[in-house]
């Protein structure tokens, strides 16, 4: 019988910000082909029907309350009453045999479907506060961090997407080692399908989050330096986020207006040109979790530099799938840039590399397969704590220590020494004054060897 699977998550394709969206929809596909049910509830927008089929998986919209929340928590907060009220519509108690939450912004719908439905919760952390914000400096970071302590607590099993995540977890958060599953992020077939043909001068691009973390502000920085020896490069940013217009400001103030370019939020067709085009793909992050756009890179035959940090580290090696800087350091960014772009055999030898490595490890069905796994072991060790809790107890507490008889003789397990009947037993306890009845079972026996009745 086919997993029927609730995913919850704050954004899908075409309409998502960030790598967890594009997670979502691939994985949710891969396990759609592999026979599971997948239905995911994410955030409606304009032009979006409430419901639609993707590849297999039902996507349902849950439209956020246009309220002008004061902050992201709240708005957070206001998603998830909307989901719960999607909820309540169209689904009710059996129809999923667990629910499956990507981050803590849906983390308060997650845990009242799990109690309410009384099925397993996964969740999928994709990063941390702590790691985002370098530490926690404010109530609401305070409060996010807990809120992500809180959906570790509640869920079964919790699933990172690298090891470094899994480390961050477990420090943070105080997560049991054996709660915690990694299972890494996906790659497409159509990625690899990507043509190369690179524009005629110079191209660098960066794709991601406009956000500090992830450094576009220093590779900004950098091309300043590549200039110098590449005066004709170019550099794209494609993606959005909260840093655009202090972006925007440093560009016009190094006079780089016309060498930069942010076309903005990109979806995969575009992307697959821009990859396509480029000489140099950039991903000089501080923190990142995985680091989805460098596998898109390695896949495209494009290649990278990326920064030191979080599960970058676990994708790209050093000199054989790419170059690694230290993060946050314009000068070694540059420098990395411009080998690449001065050294053609170089970035074929790395790219080469990294096309084959993207496709042994990072396959979407095998990852959907992983994670399936792990639905299964949860749903089975449900099912056996469901069958101890109901199993009834050997001997009721009720009932009463009672001398026995000729005719009622029971025999005795004893987890030290050796086997002995009731008879032998009262015996002992007669001879030692003991008037003692039996409690769940069990009794105190001889030596403090723990004896359990046999019906």
């Amino acid at each position: 019988m086919s997993l029927k699977i609730l995913m919850l998550a704050w954004e899908y394709p075409p309409d998502h910000v960030g790598g967890l969206g594009r997670h979502v929809c691939h994985l949710a596909r891969a396990m759609t082909g592999k026979g599971a049910r997948v239905t995911v509830l994410t955030r409606g927008v304009p032009g979006q029907p409430p419901e639609r089929d993707d590849s297999g998986v039902t996507v349902i919209s849950a439209q956020p309350y246009g309220l002008h929340p004061p902050d992201f928590v709240t708005w957070a907060a206001e998603f998830n009453v909307s989901l719960l009220e999607t909820c309540n519509r169209l689904f009710s108690r059996g129809d999923f045999d667990l629910v499956h939450a990507h981050d803590w912004i849906v983390a308060y719908a997650a845990r009242a479907l799990k109690h309410s439905w009384e099925v397993p919760l996964i969740a999928t952390v994709h990063a941390t506060e702590f790691g985002r914000q370098k530490g926690l400096h404010t109530p609401m970071q305070h409060h996010i961090s807990e809120t992500e302590w809180w959906l570790c607590y509640e869920a079964w099993k919790v699933i990172t997407c690298s090891r470094y995540m899994k480390d961050e977890v477990l420090r943070v958060f105080s997560v049991p080692g054996d709660k915690v599953e990694v299972i890494p992020n996906g790659i497409s077939d159509s990625w690899f399908e990507v043509a190369r043909r690179p524009d005629p001068e110079p191209l660098v691009i960066y794709v991601g989050r406009l956000v500090p973390e992830k450094g576009p502000h220093i590779l900004v920085e950098a091309m300043s330096d590549v200039l110098i020896d590449f005066p004709t490069a170019r550099l794209v940013l494609a993606g959005s986020g909260p840093m655009e217009g202090d972006l925007k400001k440093m560009i016009y103030e190094r006079g780089l207006g016309k060498v930069v370019d942010m076309p903005g939020h990109l979806g995969d067709g575009a992307l697959k040109g821009l990859y396509s085009r480029s000489w140099v793909a950039c991903f000089p992050s501080s923190y990142e979790p995985f680091g989805i756009v460098a596998l898109e890179a390695m896949a495209t035959g494009v290649p990278c530099v990326v920064g030191d940090a979080g599960g970058l580290r676990e994708i790209v090696e050093d000199k054989v799938t790419g170059l690694v800087v230290p993060p946050e350091e314009a000068g070694a960014l540059a420098r990395a840039v411009k080998l690449l772009l001065g050294d053609r055999l170089l970035g074929g030898y790395l790219s080469e590399n990294a096309k084959r490595i993207a496709r042994e490890r990072f396959s979407w069905p095998d990852i959907a397969g992983r994670t399936l796994q792990v639905y299964e072991e949860v749903l089975n060790t449900r099912e056996l704590v469901r069958l101890r809790e109901e199993r009834p107890p050997l001997v009721s507490r009720k009932t009463l220590f009672r001398p026995p008889t000729q005719d009622r003789v029971f025999t005795t397990r004893v987890l030290r020494g050796e086997e002995k009947t009731e008879k032998s037993v009262v015996e002992e306890k007669a001879a030692a004054g003991s008037g003692d009845f039996l409690q769940e079972g069990s009794a105190q026996g001889a030596g403090g060897d723990r004896i359990f009745f046999d019906r």
